[in-house]
């Protein structure tokens, strides 16, 4: 059942979030042959050209086919741990210093597998840190981890 609300709560957050395209949001054969128009369907059209045939790879590296890689890449979706129900899985997990919501955590943080035992024993060694009280938030969980992850020598590199 874990798997089932972890994976339902990745899926759910990989539709509702958005990112500014990498190259920009104008970057590839897709954006030129739909530009103008919108919706779920051409995005998807326009991804799927994009994709397959490299071009927004080769724009984004040669400066051409309106891909523009000076820009910073901004993110407005909600954290995975604002999913309903993952905070409290991610909590549990951090308390045992295993789990399946824990190794999401992790891979979603971009914690390489070899940094993944450490990783799960930083966060269970600072539980209290991390969940000062009851009613603490997504926010403020995630921002106590990144505060923590800097502090530790071997988990800097993923917060940059």
């Amino acid at each position: 059942m874990k798997k089932i609300v972890l994976a339902t709560a990745l899926l759910g957050a990989s539709m509702t979030a958005s990112a500014n395209a990498p190259g920009g949001p104008g970057c590839g054969w897709g954006n030129m042959l739909f530009e103008g128009q919108s919706g779920l369907p051409i995005h998807l059209l326009a991804t799927l050209v994009n994709g397959t045939s490299g071009n927004a790879t080769f724009g984004m590296t040669s400066g051409t086919n309106g891909c523009d890689t000076s820009g910073a890449l901004a993110y407005s979706g909600s954290s995975l741990l604002a999913m309903n129900g993952v905070l409290e899985e991610v909590a549990h997990d951090i308390a045992m210093g295993e789990g399946e919501a824990l190794t999401a955590l992790s891979v979603s943080m971009g914690v390489s597998s070899d940094d993944r035992g450490h990783f799960n024993s930083v966060l269970h060694q600072n539980f209290s840190a991390i969940f000062p009280h009851e009613s603490v938030t997504a926010e403020e969980v995630l921002a106590s981890i990144q505060a923590i992850m800097k502090a530790d020598q071997q988990l800097v590199k993923y917060t940059a």
